[in-house]
């Protein structure tokens, strides 16, 4: 049946906890006729990844968890955002979405379909929120706690770009425009309840966790333009020129002197208050009952009785979105690979460490270490699978989908003995449901001209649902 015809009902009031979770092995959502619009199609089965070692028959479970990244819950109406930055092309084309407004109702969603299987555990990879907000983290933490969630700020009208009334043709208004689902944006602004993650949960913090726009250290001047009553529609020629620097410190110097460009005015909300980095780490740390201690992120955990998990913490706090490994974690991390004793290990972190700064310096303490079986990551919001061979036996590096963007899926994992003494590490991607707001969302994710779809994000079939021998 066509998605288009099961999105036609909104469930107002549900945030996607009656939602079917829904196993790419089992059945996919495919576009065979190139017309935007989805439809089940077949399942599709694990492909054999052999590049480290052959194939084995598994003879015994060891691990089953779950990774879910960049959620990039989102305060669709705040006026710290920069929507219009979209039409700049990359890389700016984050800043404003179709489905941007439902961004809490899928994470729920997903979080439905994780509690229908047996996990040990959950790995929340980072942007768990979009732009370092408050009210975004309280109703991040609320969703995956469980309960009431009341998504949005500025009381109970949706006040944004995509209102109806708003004259700009570039954003998408879906009581206007196609695909058109009236009533959509008062349905998004409705408090529902979440189901809350049931498998423990642990938090790896991503750019945007802690940056606003996932680039910019929090100011008293980027704080006042969060709570404010004033809403930026564009840029000044100055601000623009400096937007093209990329540089965190001059951006800053801007903001400092006021709105840089033309606004609007806007209800103010203090619940939209940026917050430092401390209490950030503080609120995961209280609300999963997990992460450590210190000025970082970095921790390591167990996952059952047989994988550590090593969580690391690769955000810059001078800006930008780049990551960073700083020497002083490389003496931690060895440390920690040592006393994984004879567990295997899997490294996670929100920027892909071949990437990152300090990355390479990571990886050749883990190209050292046989027990290191996986290095986990986010942030790219593509699926990708890459086999690293330095040294035997070699481990895999592994990026995950975002449940932001197309195909918005989250990723299992089940780590199994082999009869032939080695290991087989299943991955396979998990849809949220296809039903009401997060249904809607996944369409307008599919039909949006620079999300996943036309950028790939979905990746290649043997980056998603995979056997990796080892």
């Amino acid at each position: 049946m066509a998605v288009a015809l099961l999105l036609a009902v909104l469930a107002a009031g549900c945030g996607g906890s009656r939602t079917a979770s829904d196993s790419t092995l089992r059945s996919t959502l495919a576009d065979p006729h190139g017309t935007g619009i989805l439809s089940r199609g077949p399942g599709e089965p694990f492909v054999n990844r052999t590049e480290l070692a052959p194939a084995g028959r598994p003879v015994r479970q060891l691990a089953l968890f779950a990774v879910l990244a960049d959620a990039h819950l989102r305060d669709a109406e705040s006026p710290a955002r920069v929507p219009f930055l979209a039409r700049l092309g990359p890389p700016f084309q984050s800043t404003f979405r179709p489905q941007e407004a439902l961004t809490a109702q899928v994470l729920a969603s997903t979080v439905s379909s994780l509690d229908r299987l047996p996990l040990q555990a959950v790995v929340e990879a980072g942007d768990l929120i979009d732009n370092d907000q408050r009210n975004e983290l309280d109703q991040a933490l609320a969703t995956l706690r469980g309960g009431r969630v009341r998504p949005g700020s500025d009381g109970a009208r949706y006040a944004g770009v995509q209102s109806a009334s708003n004259p700009d043709p570039f954003y998408y208004r879906p009581d206007v425009d196609a695909p058109r689902h009236q009533g959509l944006l008062a349905a998004a602004m409705r408090p529902f309840r979440s189901p809350g993650l049931r498998a423990p949960w642990y938090p790896v913090l991503g750019n945007h966790d802690i940056l606003v726009q996932g680039e910019l250290p929090p100011t008293p001047a980027t704080n006042a333009i969060a709570v404010g009553s004033r809403r930026l529609i564009d840029l000044s020629p100055e601000a623009r020129s400096v937007l093209r620097l990329r540089d965190p410190h001059e951006m800053a110097n801007v903001l400092a002197r006021g709105l840089p460009g033309r606004s609007v005015p806007t209800t103010p909300d203090r619940g939209r208050a940026e917050l430092p980095a401390a209490s950030v780490l503080a609120r995961l740390r209280s609300a999963s009952g997990h992460a450590g201690g210190g000025p970082l992120l970095d921790y390591a955990f167990d996952i059952g009785g047989s994988v550590r998990g090593i969580a690391l913490d690769t955000v810059r706090r001078d800006g930008g979105s780049e990551g960073l490994v700083r020497p002083a974690q490389l003496g931690w991390l060895a440390g920690q690979l040592r006393s994984a004793g004879t567990r295997w290990v899997i490294v996670f972190s929100h920027q892909p460490l071949p990437s990152s700064s300090g990355g390479e310096a990571a990886l050749r303490l883990l190209d050292a270490d046989p027990r290191v079986i996986a290095v986990v990551a986010a942030h790219t919001h593509r699926n990708s699978i890459v086999a690293r061979r330095v040294r035997a036996p070699g481990y895999w590096l592994i990026t995950t989908a975002s449940i932001v963007d197309y195909p918005q899926q989250a990723r299992v994992f089940r780590l199994e003995r082999t009869a032939g003494g080695g290991l087989d590490l299943q991955t396979w991607t998990l849809n949220h449901g296809t039903r009401g707001l997060p249904g809607i969302s996944l369409e307008l994710s599919y039909l949006d001209a620079q999300g996943g779809r036309p950028n790939g994000f979905a990746g290649r079939r043997a980056d998603r649902n995979a056997r990796l021998f080892r």
